[in-house]
Order: structure tokens, then sequence, then C-alpha cells
């Protein structure tokens, strides 16, 4: 810290006889002029403390409440898609959405991780969570995978409708927008976890489109074989997710 001191200098009074005292307050470096010590640099206000930019008091709370917010969100959609997509999955006989639905429903299980990190549930039962995540995504796999090579051998063609086009279409743009604002809000925060759940649901959408652009070519140009291909798609993801999962899980 820089510290000041106060240096005397003395002077001829302009009256005989007399002597006058002029006092400065100056810092601590010393330089030379006209016979009297000062200091050639200005003291420091701040008392020498480095201030870090720091968020405004209370946005740290706003903050986690919007991103348990945004995560209520995503929850409550997923719980609403898995209905939807079944119901349009077993009357179109679509792989494809049958597996959309099956990975919203380990979505929902995703979300709740989330929830309970940001509420400062203990780890011991997230990493128990996490598990049974990566279990189910192994399941997912193998059972898509499945029905995708029957499909794809035997010639299967499913019967996709203009529901189906609309609600994977509807939940692209709802997870677009929710990776967007879970962006800015973890970057705000400096939390990891809804950096990591930002991806997470931005790959979502990203299979939300897929799922669609398959349905919409069987549908449109009668290009049977693009629903299971769109299988493949969330068998690739599924296994993804289970191996980061697993390995996050033993390091």
């Amino acid at each position: 810290m820089l510290s000041s001191c106060i240096v005397s200098c003395v002077s001829p009074s302009a009256r005989p006889g007399t002597t006058s005292w002029r006092h400065s307050v100056t810092p601590a470096t010393p330089t030379r002029s006209s016979g009297c010590t000062r200091s050639a640099e200005p003291a420091d206000r701040t008392g020498g403390r480095i201030r870090v930019p720091s968020l405004p008091s209370g946005a740290g709370p706003h903050l986690l409440r919007r991103g348990r917010h945004l995560e209520w969100v995503t929850l409550g959609w997923n719980v609403a898609g898995v209905t939807v997509l079944a119901v349009l999955a077993a009357t179109a006989s679509s792989i494809a959405l049958a597996g959309f639905a099956l990975d919203s429903l380990i979505e929902i299980g995703a979300s709740a991780v989330v929830l309970w990190e940001l509420s400062g549930t203990g780890e011991a039962r997230q990493q128990r969570a996490l598990r049974l995540i990566g279990i189910a995504f192994v399941l997912l796999a193998a059972y898509l995978l499945t029905q995708s090579v029957v499909a794809l051998s035997t010639g299967h063609r499913a019967s996709p409708g203009l529901g189906g086009i609309v609600w994977t279409a509807a939940t692209a743009a709802v997870m677009f927008t929710l990776a967007t604002a879970k962006g800015r809000t973890g970057r705000a925060l400096g939390n990891p976890v809804l950096l990591t759940e930002a991806r997470v649901t931005f790959v979502d959408a990203l299979l939300a489109v897929a799922v669609l652009l398959g349905i919409s070519l069987d549908l449109l140009l009668g290009w049977w074989w693009a629903d299971p291909v769109a299988g493949f798609v969330i068998v690739f993801y599924a296994v993804r997710e289970a191996i980061q999962i697993f390995r996050v899980g033993h390091s």
C-alpha cells in the first residue's frame, strides 16, 4: 500500500526576522525540488486494495432464480413432450418420434439433476442420479439401434402426420431459445452447471431438427428410410452422453 508523508519546507518570510512554515501532504516517493523533499506520485485513495468487478447487490440470487426458472420450463416442456410424442409415435409407427419421446423422458431426469445442483443437494445423491441417467441412455441407444436396423432391413414404413412436424418444430424453437437464455445466465453467474446444461439443451434442439427432417422427408417425399436414419442420430447422441457421464463419474 502506498503511504503519504508530511514534508515541511522552510522558506524565507516576506517579513525580516520571521520564518514561515509551509506544510504539504505528498506521497512517499521522493524527488528533489528547490531543496525540499517531495513526492512525484499521487496518493492511492483506495488504500492499495484491488477492486474486483462483482455482481450488483442481489444480482446473484436473482440470476440463480432465473436459472432455476429456465430449468423448470425445460422440465415442463419435456414432461408434456413425452405424452405428446408417445401418442404421435404410436399413431404413426415412427421410430424417430418414439426415440425422441424416450430421449425427452431421460432429459427430465437430467433437468432434475441440475435443479438439485442449483439448490445445493448433496453430491453423492447427484452422482447416483447421473449414473442412472447414463444407464438409461445406454438402454435407449440399444433399443433405437435395434429398431432402426430392423426397420431398414424389413422396409418398415412409418405414417408420419402433420402433428409430428408441428411438435418437433416447436420443440426445436423452444430449446434453441432456452439454450441461449441458459448460456447467458450461466456466463453471468460463472456457473459451469448451467453452461453445461445450456449445451445439452442446444443438442436437444439439434435432435429435434434431425427428427423433424426425417419425418418431413418421409411425409413429403416418401423417403421411408429417413425415419429410421433419424433414429440413428439419436443413437449416436445417447452413446456419446452415456460415455461422458460414466467418464465423469470415474474421474
